[in-house]
């Protein structure tokens, strides 16, 4: 099935750069402006300057942050700044994080796999994708050429073969790499070169389908970037370092795993609509009301009863502009199949991102495909700080605010070739940008 190799990675050489955490960031989709500033300003080769460069009004055609990037990118590697591996290495991490009180570690492998058109079944996404974040992100792999942040894949492994097998391979070993982020996450990595490890991973990965778990854009944005070098060259290498894309492959089945809520905020809504809201969702919904002086209290009581419902039912909530109050909405018994009957598989049916796009977003609301394909009219966030924020601030007309999708359902729904809402799942934390990067020669 996933053909999983190792590779020469890149990685920054430690005698030039003393504090890793100084130049890594999160995948590019989830930094704000005001963070993109801050890691500009907290080195002068963050990779920020690759994956998310500034643009200017001077900018053009032939001048502009691609550009930038690549000649950044040449730079880093002629001075060592950015240094190759000399053989090849299956990269194993492991991350030490906290959420919600807790204290967890995730493991991963960072690897190459061999791109599979969806149709072939080995790579399965979950989730729709923005149109024009892959142009960006075509242009960007064009000009550069280069894997800078993983795709984030799962795989199905309940017995934890391939990590425990990896365990092994790193007993008693220092890491390569290690460090503390800005965060307060700690970082771990080993290279593994021993072809007899490379060789029992690979194979075993063979059996085992591929579930992307945070990366659909970047995933469609090699497979088009393969495409296109195809067509140039119908006789390109089957071994080709185009036809492989860089991937931080995860168990399922790791208690390290942490689904985070991926809330909407809608940037811009005609007034008539959110006036008329909540007289257009009472035929779908019971709405419950949670307000009062101290908005504190009333946050927290909202949340606890949203997420005390997560399993109870369908619900979703509601922080509006101009009402400084929290709303949960319940769907009614029977409403899914009413409306849609056998035009929705049932798996996606039973989803709270499903119903919220189906009924909230396209039926009440009136938000078209292309309004759903805009990624400046509708914003995600896993914060429900940032919600609130910008509701209060009047930056965002409505926000929706879930529970988190689980993993069973997503691991169902990729295996049936059906595609979840755009950002249905929040994978918590991101995998780092800056700790290994792929050169496609």
């Amino acid at each position: 099935m996933a053909k999983v190799i190792p590779f020469r990675g890149l990685t920054y050489d430690p005698e030039i750069i003393k504090e890793l955490k100084d130049v890594v960031t999160p995948p590019y989709d989830v930094i704000s402006p005001e963070e993109q500033d801050a890691f500009y300003k907290s080195h002068p080769q963050n990779i920020i300057r690759l994956i998310l460069g500034k643009e200017y009004p001077t900018d053009s055609e032939t001048e502009n942050w691609y550009a930038r990037a690549a000649v950044e990118f040449e730079k880093w590697q002629t001075s060592n700044i950015l240094a190759r591996d000399m053989e090849p290495a299956l990269y194993f991490t492991e991350m030490d994080y906290s959420v919600q009180g807790r204290r967890m570690t995730r493991c991963g492998l960072i690897a190459l796999v061999g791109l599979e058109d969806f149709d072939n079944r080995v790579i399965l996404p979950h989730e729709r994708t923005f149109s024009a974040t892959k142009i960006e992100r075509l242009r960007l792999m064009e000009t550069c050429h280069a894997n800078f942040c993983p795709i984030f894949s799962l795989y199905s492994d309940r017995d934890n073969k391939i990590i425990s097998r990896l365990k092994q391979a790193i007993a008693g070993k220092r890491p390569d790499i290690a460090f503390e982020d800005q965060n307060g996450f700690s970082h771990r990595l080993w290279r593994i070169t021993d072809p007899g490890v490379i060789d029992t991973v690979s194979i075993d990965m063979l059996e085992r389908p591929l579930y992307i778990a945070d990366g659909h854009h970047r995933y469609e944005t090699a497979l088009n970037y393969r495409n296109k070098r195809i067509a140039e060259d119908p006789d390109l290498a089957e071994d080709a370092s185009c036809r492989y894309v860089m991937m931080y492959l995860s168990s399922m089945h790791d208690p390290g795993l942490t689904v985070l809520p991926a809330h909407r905020l809608i940037n811009d809504l005609p007034k008539e609509r959110l006036d008329t809201f909540f007289e257009r969702v009472s035929p779908f919904f019971d709405t419950e009301t949670f307000n009062g002086t101290d908005r504190k209290k009333t946050e927290t009581a909202f949340l606890d009863n949203l997420q005390s419902n997560a399993s109870a039912g369908n619900v979703i909530g509601v922080f509006m502009k101009g009402k400084d109050a929290f709303y949960i909405l319940r769907l009614r018994e029977g409403v899914m199949e009413r409306l849609f009957g056998d035009k929705l598989p049932n798996p996606l049916k039973r989803l709270d991102v499903t119903i919220l796009t189906q009924v909230i977003l396209k039926k009440i609301l009136e938000l078209t495909e292309k309004d759903l394909d805009d990624k400046y009219k509708i914003s995600y966030t896993s914060k429900l700080s940032d919600v609130v924020e910008a509701v209060r601030k009047c930056k965002s007309a409505v926000a929706f605010i879930m529970n988190p999708t689980k993993i069973d359902p997503v691991h169902e729904i990729a295996a049936a070739r059906l595609i979840m809402p755009r950002q249905s799942t929040y994978f918590y934390p991101k995998v780092v940008t800056g700790l290994v990067l792929n050169k496609i020669d």
